[in-house]
């Protein structure tokens, strides 16, 4: 079409004479790769899209369970997710008996300090260390966990208010 043929031209005419010049211009530039010009969409060499179908694929939408520890893995989160699931699961990984007399206060390197409520218990965890150690290890995975150190019940303290007096305090109680 000439230029003067499409000043003749009116409404949707005008728009199929843009959309064939268009197509026309697409054809002749080369595409973006720099090999000859562009096929059509409905080119045969183009391989046609597969849907995902019947079958699990990684297009289908994921649980949010699978999708957080992806994310964990590749931000490097797994060490300090494993221990925090030995404070979340203390109960159910050492026995509701050992929980109940001893909570744990930090996770270090793979060290775990425990506190215990009594020195009995204390002496006790020092006697099972090994054992927590498995249980734990089968619960949370194997290293997290290397080293348990377990402190004993702390004194109480007799410093009460603003002033106080310096010194050891009452020495026929504890003595």
């Amino acid at each position: 079409m000439t230029q003067g043929d499409q000043s003749d031209l009116r409404g949707s005419d005008l728009a199929r004479a843009a959309l064939a010049a268009a197509k026309e211009s697409a054809r002749s530039k080369p595409s973006a790769s720099g090999r000859g010009p562009r096929r059509a969409a409905g080119g045969g060499s183009r391989r046609r899209r597969r849907w995902s179908g019947a079958q699990a694929d990684e297009r289908d939408p994921q649980p949010l369970g699978r999708l957080a520890a992806r994310i964990a893995v590749d931000r490097g989160w797994n060490g300090r997710l494993a221990g925090g699931q030995v404070f979340g699961r203390w109960s159910a990984l050492v026995g509701a008996d050992v929980a109940k007399h001893a909570t744990p206060i930090s996770l270090r390197d793979g060290e775990l300090t425990v506190r215990a409520e009594s020195t009995a218990w204390a002496t006790q965890l020092r006697i099972l260390q090994r054992q927590l150690i498995v249980k734990i290890a089968k619960g949370v995975g194997d290293g997290v966990v290397k080293k348990i150190k377990v402190q004993g019940p702390s004194a109480p303290s007799w410093r009460h208010g603003p002033r106080h007096v310096r010194g050891r305090g009452p020495r026929d109680t504890y003595g």
